[in-house]
């Protein structure tokens, strides 16, 4: 994925899977990481990763899951270096969406170390998902 540093304005490849968090080549910020996943790249994208983990489970036809990505990529951009958006869409990763017992989209997981710590499913307010998501990572730490 490229991303544009919300800083100087140059552009970065930002990896899927990486060690620490993107930093931009230029003015060296951070940058928001956000990455697609399938059941084949899941464990490296999210478990393995080395900040906290957004995990946005939707699908292409589901309208709350299409409202509520510009907030969570909206978060990401704002939590850029603490924390990660990894964004599974269940039509095309059906174990991932059974491991997680996904059951409606969109279903949000926080995770820590590979393990999740809070769940929420439906799509919600950015402020809401905002203030949710600090709460697990403060009750998380």
């Amino acid at each position: 994925m490229v991303v544009q540093c919300e800083h100087c304005g140059k552009k970065n490849r930002v990896p899927a899977v990486a060690d620490g968090s993107p930093r931009c080549g230029n003015c060296h910020r951070r940058l928001p990481w956000i990455a697609d996943a399938g059941d084949d790249e899941f464990t490296d994208a999210a478990e393995r990763a080395s900040v906290p983990v957004l995990v946005d489970m939707w699908a292409t036809w589901c309208a709350p899951c299409r409202m509520v990505s510009p907030a969570l990529e909206g978060l990401a951009r704002e939590m850029a270096g603490r924390l990660k958006l990894v964004k599974v869409d269940v039509d095309r990763a059906p174990n991932t969406r059974q491991r997680f017992a996904v059951q409606a989209v969109p279903t949000l997981l926080v995770m820590r170390e590979g393990k999740v710590i809070d769940r929420q499913a439906g799509a919600a307010p950015a402020e809401t998902v905002r203030a949710w998501v600090e709460q697990a990572l403060a009750r998380n730490p």
